[in-house]
C-alpha cells in the first residue's frame, strides 16, 4: 500500500540508567502507569530489561511528538503500545485510547518506527503517514 505524505515525525533519546533508576525507585507503579502488561512481559524476558523499558519510553515519547502533541492530554501513556510485528520481529507502535481518535482525526494510516539503544542510551523515532 502506498502512503502519500509525511504527517509528522517524532525522535526521543532516553539514557537507559534514568529508567533503570525508575524501576528500581517505583517498580511496579512506574510499570503500569507507563506500560501496558505486554510490554512488561517482554522487557522482562530480556537480559536487560531496563534497557528495552528505555527504548518503549522513548518510542511513546516519540509519537507524541510526531502528532505536535507531547505526553498529556491528548495523548496518554498507555495509549501507545509497542508491539513486535509476529513476522519480522521489527517494532511498531499500536494506538488506542485519545491516540487512536487523535490518529483518525488526522487521518494516519501507519506510523513507521525505529529503536536503537546502546549500553547508555536507547533512541526511537516515529513517522505519521497519511
Amino acid at each position: 500500500m502506498k502512503h502519500g505524505s509525511i504527517l509528522g515525525t517524532g525522535v526521543d533519546i532516553v539514557e537507559n540508567r534514568r529508567i533503570k533508576q525508575m524501576l528500581a525507585k517505583w517498580g511496579g507503579k512506574f510499570k503500569n502507569r507507563v506500560f501496558l502488561k505486554k510490554e512488561q512481559v517482554y522487557c522482562e524476558g530480556k537480559a536487560e530489561p531496563a534497557m528495552h523499558y528505555a527504548a518503549r519510553f522513548a518510542l511513546k515519547e516519540a509519537v507524541s511528538k510526531a502528532f505536535g502533541t507531547g505526553m498529556g492530554k491528548h495523548i496518554s501513556w498507555l495509549d501507545v503500545e509497542v508491539i513486535n510485528d509476529p513476522e519480522t520481529g521489527a517494532p511498531t507502535a499500536s494506538l488506542s485510547g485519545n491516540a487512536k481518535k487523535l490518529a483518525k482525526k488526522r487521518k494516519v494510516d501507519k506510523i513507521l518506527v525505529s529503536l536503537s539503544h546502546t549500553k547508555e542510551y536507547s533512541l526511537a523515532q516515529a513517522l505519521l503517514l497519511k
